[in-house]
C-alpha cells in the first residue's frame, strides 16, 4: 500500500523578487512498511523535500497525498493534527527540550493530544525502557551523551504510533559507533513494520536503506531510485 505519493511535486521560494526553484517536477511513492533513503549534496533539495513529506511546508506545484489523503486541501489545523499522528521527526540536532527530563521529553507530544499525565507517563517510561534508557528517565539532555539524546529523540518520535518516522541526518552529530547504534535501532523498527524515510548525504547510512531517492539541484535522478 502506498503511504507518501508525491506528484509533479515543485516548490518555489521568492527571494529578493527572484524566484528560487527549491523542488522541480518530484514524484515519489512510498510504500507502508519501506525504509528509503532520500540522499544528494548540500543545496539539492533534500531538507525542502524532508519538510513538504513532513507537512511543515506545502508545495508550490503538484499533489501530496499521505495515506490517500490530499495534504493540499487540509486546513492549518487539520495539517497539525496530521502531522502529529502520522509523522515522527528525529532530527541530527535531537531538538530536546532542555532543562527537562527525558521522560518529560518523551512525554511531550502525548500532552498535546489531551493525554491524561498518569497514562503520560506510562508510555514515556516503556518508550524508554524499550530503548534502554530507564535509568536516565529523570536525566536532562545535557547530562546525557549525543547516543543517548537521539535514542531519547527517537523515543519521543515513536509515543504517538506513527505511521511513519522522518529521521533528518540521525546520525550526524554521532562519533561512528553511536551513529550504529541509532541506525541499528532504526532498521529494527523497520523489521517491525515502521516505514523509515531516511534524509541523509551520508552513503554508509543510506546504504542500510532498501531504497534510494537521489536529488540533485531540486530533481529526482538516476531514474527516480536505486536498490541499496
Amino acid at each position: 500500500m502506498t503511504l507518501l505519493q508525491l506528484e509533479h511535486v515543485g516548490r518555489t521560494f521568492r527571494m529578493d523578487g527572484i524566484a528560487v526553484h527549491a523542488l522541480r517536477d518530484v514524484t515519489v511513492s512510498i510504500a507502508a512498511g519501506e525504509m528509503v533513503a532520500i540522499v544528494g549534496p548540500s543545496g539539492s533539495g533534500k531538507s525542502t523535500l524532508m519538510n513538504i513529506l513532513g507537512c511543515l511546508d506545502r508545495p508550490t506545484d503538484g499533489r501530496y497525498a499521505i495515506a490517500g489523503r490530499e495534504v493540499g486541501t487540509l486546513t492549518d489545523d487539520q495539517l497539525a493534527a496530521l502531522r502529529s499522528r502520522t509523522i515522527g521527526f528525529v532530527f541530527q540536532s535531537y531538538n530536546l527540550l532542555p532543562g527537562t527530563t527525558a521522560l518529560e521529553n518523551v512525554a511531550t507530544p502525548l500532552l498535546y493530544q489531551g493525554v491524561g499525565r498518569g497514562e503520560r507517563r506510562r508510555r514515556a517510561e516503556a518508550a524508554l525502557e524499550r530503548l534502554g534508557l530507564s535509568d536516565r528517565l529523570g536525566h536532562e539532555p545535557t547530562q546525557l551523551s549525543g547516543g543517548e539524546q537521539q535514542r531519547v529523540a527517537i523515543a519521543r518520535a515513536l509515543i504517538t504510533d506513527p505511521e511513519v518516522i522522518l529521521a533528518d541526518e540521525p546520525t550526524g552529530n554521532l562519533p561512528v559507533h553511536q551513529g550504529e547504534e541509532v541506525m541499528a535501532i532504526l532498521q529494527q523498527l523497520n523489521a517491525g513494520g515502521r516505514t523509515i524515510v531516511l534524509i541523509t548525504h551520508n552513503p554508509d547510512v543510506a546504504r542500510v536503506a532498501g531504497r534510494r531517492i537521489h536529488l540533485r539541484d531540486g530533481e529526482v535522478v538516476a531514474g527516480e531510485e536505486m536498490a541499496a
